[in-house]
């Protein structure tokens, strides 16, 4: 048991990609549920969101020199790790005898080629569904034998790697404990709405397909639980009332599998009378599935919707085990733009069969589509994907901070990756361009507000500036030809639940 009050001190890494960002700052979860593990157990708990702060390896440093901390915690998907990794290396060198502890996607399936490097600076690892393990952790820090018992905890002693068993996942996630009041919620903004705060809410975990490129499915072992949509809602209204959140993100993969519980959510947002915006992404096929009631995504405030339609061709969706038909995709995108919701989408380019030929037929559907927002990614092999070993005689990128769905990975048997990386920005240059004439002709005020704001952020991206050079594109002068009619402000509430 711990005897005495200890510190543990979690930190995002300093890791910026992508046009994400750009739309704004987003809380760290996982942190408010860990954070409240750590209370659980007598510990104190601060979050350090480097990441939100723009703090690079310097200002870390400082922080770290002038906090009090015993362990320093992270968590980490792929991309992120390697910076996860340096973190808990430079905490080692200003507090020697600090515990460094990891968790997250890329460590629970990596664990064993982490340890390999006996003189890395992370102690331990958390495999999977972190609360319960954490807290166990933690009670029993001053008792070594004990602690290294901890379920789900990978490690190293001496030459050998350990991997202790793993925990069921929670039945009831409602039971959770959260601790809100760990964050500076004056950091969290949605760029795209002025005046906005922006909050996170998990309403379920996993997800029961199949996917062979997606890291979730595998992470929670194609499970899938919802919680209760009165104690979402009770959570929404503390967060609106307390810290005066206005702007919620659903940051489960799929809140929607469950059609009557989901139904039952939204009526109840309703009766809240909850003056929010939602974003959220789900499935195309719930979209299709949830016609009959679509008004009431618009009347609960949900404003933006995410849908992965991935590929343009019905083969290459089976390939990949999406499930899903083309037809559904196209269906879903036109409903959402029916029930006046933001609709965005991705395709997925850079396989080993893909060709200048195949890019430019996945570009010209994606036009079809039309949606207010494609992405247009690059293929990434997680590592511990199935697709990885399908694609592994292909990759010629293993430095895991470019595999971020950006940076090209796989090279194509009669491409190279520089031509993929051309062809990706040149897809986004061909989408977006005749954007701006659709979007300044859009009649609802708010709408339009919303799109043109999101362009002009995409367009600040420093990802798109660095690519759009390649193709010797100055966004500068593209920007000023782009916004060069002046554009009365909106009030962004106007008729925003309306459909």
């Amino acid at each position: 048991m711990a005897t005495s009050k200890k510190k543990i001190l979690f930190i995002t890494p300093p890791y910026h990609c992508g046009v994400v960002e750009v739309a704004g700052s987003w809380p760290p979860l996982a942190f408010i549920y860990l954070a409240a593990q750590a209370r659980k157990a007598g510990w104190e708990a601060e979050v350090y969101d480097a990441m939100t702060l723009r703090h690079k390896y310097k200002e870390i440093e400082k922080k770290l020199k002038r906090t009090e901390f015993d362990v320093v915690a992270l968590t980490s998907i792929t991309p992120t790790f390697p910076d996860s990794l340096k973190v808990c290396e430079l905490a080692k060198k200003v507090k020697p005898e600090c515990v460094t502890i990891m968790g997250g996607v890329h460590p629970t399936f990596s664990y064993e080629e982490i340890f390999a490097d006996a003189d890395c600076g992370l102690d331990y690892i958390i495999c999977g569904e972190a609360e319960t393990a954490l807290f166990q952790f933690l009670e029993n820090f001053d008792d070594l034998a004990a602690r290294h018992r901890t379920p789900n905890l990978s490690f190293r002693q001496d030459d050998t790697i350990i991997a202790n068993p793993r925990l069921c996942f929670h039945d009831d996630l409602d039971a959770l404990e959260t601790a809100w009041d760990v964050l500076d919620w004056d950091m969290y903004k949605y760029y795209v709405i002025p005046d906005s705060r922006l909050g996170a809410i998990s309403t379920s975990r996993g997800c029961d397909h199949s996917c062979t490129f997606c890291s979730q499915q595998k992470f929670w072992e194609k499970s899938w639980r919802g919680r209760r949509p009165e104690k979402i809602v009770e959570e929404m209204l503390y967060l609106n009332q307390t810290f005066g959140l206005n702007v919620f993100l659903f940051t489960d993969e799929y809140p929607t599998k469950d059609g009557e519980r989901w139904e039952r959510l939204l009526d109840l947002i309703i009766a809240s009378d909850l003056d929010i915006y939602i974003l959220m992404e789900t499935r195309v096929e719930d979209i299709v599935r949830d016609e009959r009631f679509l008004d009431k995504y618009r009347r609960a405030g949900i404003i933006h919707v995410y849908v992965g339609a991935e590929a343009t061709d019905q083969e290459m969706l089976d390939r990949i085990k999406k499930e899903i038909s083309i037809s559904e995709s196209r269906r879903a995108i036109e409903l959402i733009a029916e029930y006046d919701m933001i609709s965005e989408t991705s395709f997925v380019l850079g396989m080993p069969d893909e060709t200048k030929e195949s890019i430019e037929e996945t570009f010209r559907i994606a036009c079809e589509f039309n949606p207010d927002f494609a992405h247009f990614l690059a293929i990434t092999p997680w590592p511990y994907s199935d697709f990885y070993q399908e694609v592994k005689d292909s990759i010629e990128i293993f430095d895991y901070s470019q595999y971020n769905l950006i940076e090209p990975i796989i090279k194509p048997n009669n491409m190279t990756l520089p031509q993929i990386d051309l062809a990706i920005i040149d897809c986004y240059r061909r989408f977006y361009m005749p954007k701006m004439l659709e979007f300044r002709k859009i009649s609802d005020p708010f709408r339009r507000n919303y799109l043109l704001t999101s362009m002009k952020l995409i367009m600040k991206s420093s990802f798109l500036i660095k690519k759009f050079a390649r193709l010797g594109i100055d966004t500068t002068r593209m920007m000023e030809k782009m916004f060069k009619t002046k554009r009365p402000e909106a009030d962004p509430k106007t008729a925003r639940k309306e459909p």
